[in-house]
């Protein structure tokens, strides 16, 4: 099958540091050419990847120092090469937000596929893909598709990773035994909460986290007074080399987010070393953490302090064994390509009809 991959171009694919969107595009992207699959990549010229990378900017934008720059031109400038060699392709497949693409594509909806990997409850999206209501739709978690419910999903498919780039480690640092927090330091990831959680069970706590513009004076002026590097301690931005000593050492990932996260993509990086999540009750959390198995799905700090107590319950290998039956790539890719298949034979069919 040939299958385009179309990639929004904030950070690379892979991503050099922070990017759950690109980390997962590169997975998929592999996995289809590792089986065989032509698969073509539209992404910024600074990606790696195995299939073939149809590179529309120089590089990401996030990491690009040039002090002016539109992240909209950009995407419409990859947009019309796509649309320029669409008939190169069986399938397209978008992961871009907010229906950027709709347009452009509006006459081929049948032979697209789009991944959102957001947030669908900003006020604007509904009646914009009442504009747009053939294109298909894959949500990433059942939660994450509940603001549009009207769109024409074709699928629900859960992140996958392949199994051998995080493994348990064989033997735990001097160092281990303390809670985990990673991602981004914003208010909506609520790393306050971690590091109340860490203070009333006289655990240490370990941030490895971006700090984004929008997140600067929220950092400023909540968590950084926090933050004394002893019991709380601010690592900064950490790569995927730095991940497994991270998040294998740790006793626990705290994911005490405080919005409708679309999936979690580091909860199930966190599974990969055996390590138990400790996850707020919001989004596709309930979905991704198994009660009792692989962590504990709480609801306030009290809760997740009690929670921690009960790590102890945990069985590592347990949490390890099942991110390999839940979250794997080959699983995730298998998901994909049934949808492909079928969209495929539809789009075979309908062109059929009007031929005939």
């Amino acid at each position: 099958m040939r299958i385009a991959h179309i990639a929004p171009l904030y950070e690379s694919v892979p991503p050099k540091f922070y990017g759950g969107t690109e980390r997962i595009i590169c997975y998929l992207v592999d996995e289809l050419v590792r089986m065989g699959h032509e698969v073509t990549l539209f992404s910024s010229a600074d990606s790696k990847t195995s299939a073939r990378l149809a590179a529309v900017r120089d590089q990401a934008l996030r990491l690009d120092p040039h002090p002016l720059k539109s992240a909209t031109a950009a995407h419409y400038s990859m947009l019309d090469e796509v649309r320029r060699r669409a008939g190169e392709f069986d399938i397209l497949h978008f992961h871009l937000s907010h229906f950027l693409h709709f347009p452009f594509f509006e006459h081929m909806p049948e032979r697209t596929v789009t991944t959102p990997h957001g947030r669908l409850d900003y006020r604007d999206l509904q009646p914009a893909y009442r504009r747009w209501p053939s294109f298909p739709m894959v949500s990433i978690s059942h939660s994450q598709r509940r603001p549009l419910e009207e769109a024409n999903w074709v699928g629900t498919i859960h992140h996958g990773m392949p199994l051998d780039i995080y493994r348990p480690l064989e033997e735990m640092s001097v160092d281990a035994g303390y809670l985990a927090f990673l991602g981004r330091l914003s208010r909506d990831k609520r790393p306050d909460r971690a590091i109340e959680i860490a203070r009333r069970t006289g655990m240490r706590l370990k941030m490895a986290a971006k700090i984004g513009d929008d997140d600067r004076t929220y950092f400023r002026e909540t968590v950084e007074p926090l933050i004394d590097g002893q019991q709380v301690e601010y690592l900064g931005e950490i790569g995927e080399a730095e991940k497994q000593a991270f998040l294998g050492n740790a006793a626990a990932l705290i994911f005490p987010i405080d919005w409708p996260e679309p999936f979690g993509l580091v909860a199930i990086e966190a599974m990969a070393f055996g390590t138990p999540v400790v996850a707020w009750d919001n989004g596709a959390l309930p979905e991704v953490v198994d009660q009792g198995v692989t962590g504990f799905v709480v609801n306030s700090v009290d809760d997740a302090v009690q929670a921690v107590a009960k790590l102890g319950e945990l069985d590592r290998d347990r949490v390890r064994a099942v991110f390999e039956r839940r979250f794997s790539v080959s699983r995730m890719t298998s998901d994909y390509m049934r949808v492909y298949a079928r969209l495929l034979d539809m789009s075979r069919s309908r062109a059929s009809q009007v031929a005939s």
